[in-house]
């Protein structure tokens, strides 16, 4: 009980002591209610007591200690008759009181004290005790069930995914499957001295399918599953998250073979001894510390594994990753074109699809899309056929749902005719330099419709997945952002805000090439900007940069844009024509897919990437 009460913080012992006084006080209240008389008594003082007695007015009066009570006689005046009356005789009156009551006549008794009933007598001794009691016990009663572990258990027969509901991961499939066969057998592994690995780890961004392949991993192996997010060990009760750790693996392994699948595992497996103080602190660190011990109390012959997801593995404590607890870590990445198509097909079976759908040029136009995207994507696909009536589901519905997924809805709004002829001159350089520069992503749609934030956008989609970009490609994806600006600036002579997304995303990529990838050769081959990593020790590297350097690079990421910028104003001055053709065909039609852009501007683009073909304008 004492070790309880000290587990409780401030504020809890606070609201047990107010709850302990509201209980005392509505005891005393039911009590005093009880011990009141049924029928009230005429309060009178003692003089006029006397008075009535001498008068003849008092027909009979008993005594119980300095307390006299009576019943006025049937000639009482003042409409007294037959009324009780109560009064108290004075400690100090000598004042021959029984004389004068046997003089007038008066029936004298003398009563001990009046007793309560049994019950009320109970009710007033003990129930103080028993309420406090009770409450006590309902407190035990919580603390116990606080520090037992909230893991919900999926048995064989629940049906979990398997790994014909996993595709487009496969190097984190194959790594799993030998925890498969060591759950299904674990002789054979033991019979060569194999231990498996206790500790599982599943990084990569959200979205990936992290947790469905822990479910698999569990519905492949057939055993028991318990599975929680690491957020619900930890409580403002220091030590409970530390006991449902401790429950949580008895109970896997009373079930053994099992898995344990921890989620979020950094939202208590951050790096310790952080600055960070207070009682919540304490308390996942106790966690954490629990969690570790746990895994090393595990024998290769345990039969449980411990999987666990995160998607920043850089700010786990090393406590965890060393060998003999976290032994293995798979990175789930996104899936390239091939996976993406698999899991389009994994996530339309049984979904109704019409003749010209091609899960392949839909895993094409889908580049950086994860598991979890794809999965929507087929979602809002049926949602836009079943709003149009549809029996199934078309390219144009994939295409709609792209499009909502990338840009947002469609916002009916009226835009006044120069604003949209303005905006049409925007995203026709956009559209325009990603025809025209050398190395761009290739266009896929233009509009002028209004989606999301924004009032026209331009879809382009790289022909290949990327994994190393290299300078070209990157002056050359800043030079189309800047395209809309500059299409402002040559055809108004004046600029607006419809550019400030395409500012922030040109900033932002030319800080890292000039202060990350070493792209400037005034600055160097060093890394001077930090990344996109939460780590402390990442994020204070711009801190530690001189000043020199940061002016340095400010220096070269404006000079970078500068050029950029130069370029684009140059490119498309070379093809006012062609521009002015393409904003007009968007004012016309407000939508053009690639093949009508290109026949607005008069280029064939299965030659666009043939190096002899002029991208300018013929000089008139």
């Amino acid at each position: 009980m004492k070790q309880l009460w000290r587990r409780l913080p401030p504020i809890g012992r606070r609201r047990l002591w107010g709850v302990i006084a509201v209980l005392l006080v509505l005891n005393w209240i039911v009590a005093s209610a009880a011990l009141k008389h049924d029928r009230e008594a005429t309060k009178v003082s003692y003089s006029e007591f006397r008075q009535q007695v001498r008068a003849g007015h008092v027909a009979e009066v008993t005594s119980a200690g300095d307390t006299i009570a009576g019943t006025f006689a049937d000639d009482a005046p003042g409409g007294r008759a037959d009324d009780d009356f109560e009064t108290r005789r004075p400690a100090f009156a000598d004042d021959g009181l029984l004389e004068l009551l046997e003089r007038q006549s008066v029936d004298v008794n003398a009563d001990p004290e009046p007793k309560p009933p049994l019950w009320l007598t109970v009710l007033v001794g003990f129930g103080p005790a028993i309420l406090i009691g009770g409450l006590l016990i309902m407190l035990m009663r919580r603390g116990v069930s606080l520090g037992q572990s909230r893991a919900r258990r999926y048995d064989p027969r629940d049906k979990l995914a398997t790994f014909d509901d996993v595709a487009g991961i496969d190097e984190a499939e194959e790594e799993l499957t030998e925890i498969v066969g060591f759950l299904r057998d674990p002789e054979r592994y033991q019979r060569l001295g194999a231990v498996i690995p206790r500790g599982v780890l599943l990084s990569g961004p959200p979205g990936t399918g992290k947790t469905l392949l822990a479910r698999a991993v569990a519905g492949e192996a057939g055993v028991p599953f318990f599975t929680l997010s690491a957020s619900e060990f930890v409580e403002m009760v220091i030590g409970v998250g530390a006991s449902r750790v401790r429950h949580l693996f008895k109970r896997a392994k009373e079930s053994a073979p099992a898995i344990v699948f921890i989620d979020e595992l950094d939202a208590i497996g951050r790096i310790r001894g952080g600055r960070m103080g207070g009682g919540g602190h304490d308390e996942r660190e106790q966690t954490l510390n629990q969690i570790l011990t746990e895994l090393d109390g595990f024998a290769g012959t345990d039969g449980v594994i411990v999987l666990a997801a995160t998607n920043r593995p850089e700010i786990l404590d090393p406590a965890l990753l060393r060998p003999g607890r976290f032994d293995r870590r798979i990175v789930v990445a996104p899936p390239d074109r091939s996976g993406r198509r698999r899991i389009l097909a994994v996530h339309t079976r049984g979904v109704p699809l019409g003749p010209g759908v091609d899960l392949e040029v839909i895993a094409a136009t889908t580049p950086g899309m994860v598991g979890a995207d794809l999965k929507n994507l087929v979602n809002e696909a049926a949602l836009t056929a079943a709003r149009r009536g549809a029996d199934y589901l078309g390219s144009a519905d994939f295409d709609r749902a792209n499009e909502k997924i990338l840009l947002g809805a469609e916002r009916r709004i009226a835009i006044p005719e120069l604003e949209r002829a303005r905006t049409a001159y925007h995203e026709a350089g956009h559209a325009l330099l990603s025809m025209l520069e050398p190395g761009a992503d290739p266009l896929r749609k233009v509009s002028i419709v209004p989606r999301g934030q924004t009032l026209g956008s331009v879809i382009q989609i790289p022909e290949r997945d990327r994994y190393g970009l290299d300078d070209t490609y990157l002056r050359g994806r800043i030079v189309v952002a800047l395209g809309g600006r500059a299409a402002e600036e040559l055809v108004y002579g004046d600029v607006t805000t419809g550019a400030e997304a395409d500012l922030e995303m040109v900033t932002k990529l030319a800080r890292q090439m000039v202060g990350r990838w070493g792209m400037s050769r005034r600055v160097g081959l060093v890394s001077v900007v930090p990344g996109s990593s939460e780590n402390n020790a990442v994020s204070s590297e711009w801190g530690a940069t001189s000043e020199a350097t940061k002016e340095l690079v400010d220096s070269e990421v404006r000079a970078l844009i500068d050029e950029c910028h130069t370029a684009a104003i140059e490119r498309l001055g070379r093809s006012r024509q062609r521009l002015d053709a393409l904003a007009g065909a968007l004012l016309a039609q407000e939508t053009l897919d690639e093949g009508e852009a290109y026949a607005a501007i008069g280029l064939d683009r299965s030659a666009i990437d043939d190096p002899s073909i002029n991208r300018n304008e013929p000089s008139a």
